[in-house]
């Protein structure tokens, strides 16, 4: 029976954000244990309104809320598919329901378990009369709700959606801190229901408007309202023994079974649904569509604008048909030789492999031969295997450049595990959140790194890489050390290698346009990779290779040449002395430097300490590299004049794609000449290919991508080794291929702004969210810097937009020399040479101490965080460091 008084009713008017016309109560039979009762649901529904417009829908969206929340929680959906469908996008009616107990719907003296629940939802599906095809979307306890009826439905479902949310919680993992809270005893029924402390934790999780706040509270003002709120945490299945374990375990199982679009939507912020419980789903719905919306939590639908990413999802996945939402652009080419056939070449070769200048003396660094090099590798992958790492298990490496990290990496390579590679330079926090939306299953590290995933609470099982004490073996709950695991696969069979076009990496970007991303790579593409770097510089067995620059310094096995990493903290390039360098050219007897910008400005500024001995050495160099961010003219002139007889070059190139195009010193000094502006970067490497896709008034890339010369927009790029995609970021990734489907083959979005010259070579000018809309049109940073720049005593600049979108004006920020000591507006002076200097309108001139870069690469500039601080500044604030 109904609880008297409580019945079902519309919710009160004036919610924000709620249309009181899309309201309506439904009288529905009861299903299972409620069999003979009528009870009577609220819920939001659009099907009346898109009649009214006379707009047929071409399916209806289910969307199942959680616990303590409402319909309420789906208002941007409910209003993001009406406005789109009047303006002619594809039409899906939204029905909302209010669970029963929760909401405005009935509240009853049923116990309602996990599967009366999903027969209730099946009973108001049949009431209402939805046809199909029906897409389920649920959040919290609404996600098993929702896919429990997807499970059974399989022949009525389009797609299936969730948001924070699981199906499978271990059986030997505790519950989730808040939820062992929620249902201890004689806190359950006080904290759920005899107060609102539940539904006041659950809200405090997201920044509220006060008046949203007040809605999700609405139906639950009394204690009588709030039973069901008690009755869904009580319901939790955590044991084997809870009632609604069977049901949970049935719709987990059948999820493996579902092969329809799916989308997993998740706030990494949420303290109760964990990433073990995404990548649950993920193992289950393997071919599902997910993304992380870095910063967002357990109410991620007050977050992030998840509607429009659902609808535009819908209209890819499902709208469009399965041909033209999934383009596969299949590489037919015959799969490169693997990584690790350097090493199966030469593993009776006792020539040095890997050379460690950190380790040892200055005088006898670490030698490591091709024979011991592929001998480790084997006892490493074949360990890793008896200790049951397996095929497409992420091994999280937090190991610096070396010896060990180098056998390990190409150890976890030949047995199929996924190597995830983040570095120190993206900071404890930056560091921490990646590794964690990575979901390791096992973390190898060095002392430091084995602590902080301890103190963090990283996932997965934990390895040493050099042996520990007990004490400390235990307090970081480690396993065991890589020697041992070195010794447990001595003279053991190693496994079938991956095939080609398994995942086999996850780099880490760094981070400074962003969080950073993990791009993923596969055998093939990391080969593909290899072969760009051999064939482009003319790689081979005596070469030697010196590189201080991380994403480079673990390809020396893999070019089959000896490697050698200079004396420095790799991921504070600015260490990297000349002397270092010179070191490692002599102990390596090496052909190429490959070094980032920030480490050359270093090793320039560092050289008069260099003796002549380590000149000569120099002098051997025949190939200088150096990419990660633009290098200036003048500071490869100096590099140049450091290592005189190599040629100097400056790849262009980003984590997703480390080599684009290629130029040297010569051709840029060619380049100079011409009228083009920004930082030559060259003519693409190999197969690679690039086409820039033109800017609109307000600084948008909207242009169909074309090779046409002196087009100014953003730089799309395409290669065999261009990764496949990110990691669990599916929307960035549909960002980064918009309107690229119609090429042939993978295409990336670069978020790099230049032009093709009439030679083919392409000018970077900057990053798309720093061009500076202007009145007269788009305006790019790098030719004004350049300018700039050439101004006495300017040592960098960067040009910045300040105002409204389409009404900015140019504002340049500058670091001098001698260094200011106090940031704010440049003197009369200063700001007449700096107009000077440029032919375009310079609003306002500020000087820095030291212009903010990011932290992997200590060079690219911080515009964005200038362009606040100058607003800032400009308006009247009393200036401080940006």
């Amino acid at each position: 029976m109904t609880v008297t008084g409580l019945s079902a009713t519309l919710p009160p008017a004036g919610l924000p954000g709620l249309d009181p016309a899309l309201s309506r109560l439904v009288e529905v039979e009861g299903t299972a244990a409620d069999a003979g009762h009528r009870r009577t649901w609220h819920i939001l529904d659009t099907g009346d309104a898109l009649a009214d417009r006379g707009i047929v829908a071409q399916g209806t969206i289910v969307a199942v809320h959680g616990n303590p929340t409402w319909s309420y929680l789906w208002r941007a959906l409910v209003n993001a598919s009406l406005a789109r469908a009047e303006a002619g996008a594809p039409a899906w009616r939204v029905v909302a329901v209010d669970q029963l107990e929760m909401g405005f719907s009935d509240r009853t003296d049923l116990r309602r378990t996990l599967a009366q629940r999903i027969a209730d939802l099946s009973g108001l599906i049949e009431a209402l009369g939805i046809p199909g095809p029906i897409v389920t979307i649920g959040h919290d306890w609404g996600g098993p709700v929702s896919l429990g009826w997807a499970v059974r439905n399989p022949a009525r479902l389009a797609a299936v959606i969730a948001l924070n949310t699981a199906v499978h919680h271990a059986e030997d993992a505790p519950l989730p801190f808040p939820l062992r809270v929620a249902t201890a005893r004689g806190v359950l029924a006080a904290g759920t229901t005899g107060t609102t402390a539940f539904l006041d934790t659950t809200l405090a999780l997201a920044d509220l408007d006060p008046a949203v706040r007040a809605a999700f509270r609405a139906p639950y003002a009394t204690v009588a309202r709030r039973r069901g709120v008690g009755g869904f945490v009580a319901d939790i299945p955590a044991t084997a023994d809870d009632e609604s374990t069977p049901a949970l375990r049935s719709l987990s199982a059948g999820l493996r079974d579902l092969d329809v679009p799916a989308l997993l939507l998740r706030g990494p912020k949420d303290p109760v649904f964990l990433e073990a419980h995404l990548d649950d789903l993920v193992d289950r719905l393997p071919h599902a569509d997910v993304h992380r919306f870095e910063g967002a939590g357990h109410l991620l639908a007050e977050e992030r604008p998840y509607a429009d990413a659902v609808l535009d999802w819908l209209d890819h996945r499902v709208s469009a048909g399965a041909d033209a939402a999934s383009p596969t652009h299949v590489d037919d080419t015959p799969a490169p030789a693997p990584l690790w056939e350097a090493l199966e070449a030469r593993r009776a070769d006792d020539d040095v492999a890997v050379i460690d200048m950190a380790s040892g003396s200055a005088d006898a660094p670490l030698r490591v031969s091709w024979r011991q090099l592929a001998a480790r590798v084997d006892e490493l992958a074949a360990g890793l295997d008896v200790l049951g790492v397996r095929a497409g298990d992420r091994v999280s490496l937090l190991v610096p450049p070396g010896p060990t990290l180098t056998a390990v990496l190409y150890a976890c390579l030949r047995i199929g595990a996924v190597v995830v590679v983040a570095d120190r330079g993206l900071g404890i926090r930056g560091l921490s959140r990646a590794v964690r939306g990575a979901v390791p299953d096992v973390v190898i590290g060095e002392l430091a790194g084995l602590a902080a995933a301890r103190a963090l609470g990283w996932p997965g099982r934990r390895i040493a890489a050099a042996a520990l004490p007990a004490a400390a073996m235990r307090a970081l709950g480690v396993e065991a050390s890589l020697a041992e695991i070195a010794r447990a696969g001595r003279g053991r069979a190693l496994p079938v290698p991956p095939d080609a076009d398994a995942d086999a990496a996850i780099l880490f970007t760094s981070g400074s346009t962003g969080p950073a991303k993990g791009a993923v790579y596969t055998h093939r593409q990391l080969s593909s990779l290899r072969n760009a770097l051999a064939e482009h510089f003319d790689v081979g067995p005596d070469t030697g290779l010196v590189t201080g620059f991380a994403p480079f310094a673990l390809l020396g096995p893999a070019l089959g040449t000896r490697s050698a990493t200079p004396d420095m903290d790799v991921s504070a390039p600015r260490t990297l002395t000349a002397s270092a360098v010179a070191a490692a050219v002599r102990a390596s007897d090496a052909g190429i430097v490959f070094l980032s910008p920030a480490a050359v400005r270093n090793v320039v500024a560092s050289a008069d300490a260099l003796g002549s001995e380590e000149r000569a050495a120099l002098e051997r160099v025949r190939t200088f590299l150096s990419t990660g961010a633009p290098v200036g003219t003048p500071l490869l002139r100096q590099a140049q004049r450091l290592m005189p007889n190599a040629t100097a070059h400056t790849p262009y190139g980003m984590t997703e794609c480390l080599l684009v195009a290629d130029v040297t010193l010569p051709e840029i000094e060619e380049a100079d000449a011409s009228a083009d502006r920004g930082v030559c970067v060259g003519a693409p490497i190999g197969r690679g290919r690039v086409r820039i896709a033109a800017l609109d008034a307000r600084g948008r890339a909207t242009g169909t991508p074309t090779t046409d010369a002196g087009v100014t927009g953003e730089v799309v790029i395409s290669a065999p080794h261009l990764k496949r995609g990110y990691f669990r970021l599916h929307l960035t990734d549909r960002e980064a291929t918009r309107d690229l489907d119609d090429l042939r083959g993978r295409w990336h979005r670069t978020g790099d702004v230049g032009h093709l010259d009439t030679a083919g070579r392409l000018w970077i000018e900057g990053r798309l969210p720093h061009v500076i809309t202007t009145s007269e049109g788009p305006v790019t940073p790098v030719g004004i810097e350049q300018d700039v720049e050439a101004a006495p005593g300017v040592v960098r600049a960067a040009a910045v937009g300040v105002g409204p979108v389409g009404r900015q004006v140019i504002a340049v920020v500058i670091e001098r020399d001698p260094a200011v000591r106090r940031p704010g507006v440049a003197s009369a002076g200063l700001t007449e040479v700096v107009r000077a200097a440029t032919a375009l309108p310079i609003a306002a001139v500020l000087v820095v101490p030291a212009l903010p870069t990011d932290i992997r690469h200590n060079s690219k500039i911080d515009r964005s965080r200038l362009a606040r601080w100058a607003e800032r500044v400009l308006a009247g604030e009393k200036p401080t460091a940006p």
